[in-house]
């Protein structure tokens, strides 16, 4: 039985290289404009070739889907975090707060069912300036009523600010820095 590949449907856009990459670090392939984009739904890396005679801008939401396109050609492969420019690098917090605010009810969701990852890890704990002591507010306040939003989360755990929590998670899990994903697509399996 074959498993279904997972694969983006939008993307925000990161950089965008109306020339491509620079003739020295070109990969073969795609000669054209190249945007580098991070997936809506998986928050995969993504290069993706543009077409000719069209300007992204960063932050942009572009569709990449199956079926017909009108700003990007097709997607020439998923990247890594150390492959990004500098610029996308930069861009990347910003854009994932824009993601995060588009579909809070998806982030949300992490924090009314987030479960333990181990018999002495709980997931929640894996989100950085939340620790044991925040673990236990959230789980004690998520028994008494889901969270409706991220003030309400905010007001009843008094974590300082829980979507930068998730973007640093977020950027951790995209740069590899640890074995667990909670929300990013992991990296391809090297056989």
């Amino acid at each position: 039985m074959s498993q279904l590949k997972k694969l983006e449907d939008y993307a925000y856009v990161l950089d965008f290289l109306p020339f491509g990459y620079p003739a020295e670090t070109r990969k073969i392939g795609w000669r054209g404009p190249i945007a580098q984009v991070i997936g809506e739904a998986y928050l995969t890396l993504l290069e993706v070739a543009v077409y000719p005679n069209v300007t992204l801008q960063p932050r942009e939401k572009v569709y990449i889907g199956k079926g017909e396109r009108n700003k990007v050609d097709h997607v020439e492969r998923r990247i890594s975090y150390d492959e990004l420019t500098p610029a996308a690098q930069d861009e990347l917090p910003a854009v994932l707060e824009i993601i995060i605010d588009q579909n809070p009810e998806r982030f949300l969701e992490f924090f009314n069912t987030a479960g333990p990852i181990t018999t002495r890890m709980h997931a929640l704990e894996l989100l950085p300036g939340i620790g044991k002591k925040g673990m236990w507010k959230v789980l004690e306040e998520r028994k008494k009523a889901p969270f409706k939003s991220f003030e309400d989360l905010q007001q009843r755990t008094h974590i300082p600010d829980p979507k930068k929590a998730l973007v640093k998670r977020i950027i951790s899990e995209i740069k590899g820095e640890d074995k667990y994903y909670l929300f990013v697509k992991p990296p391809p399996v090297k056989r």
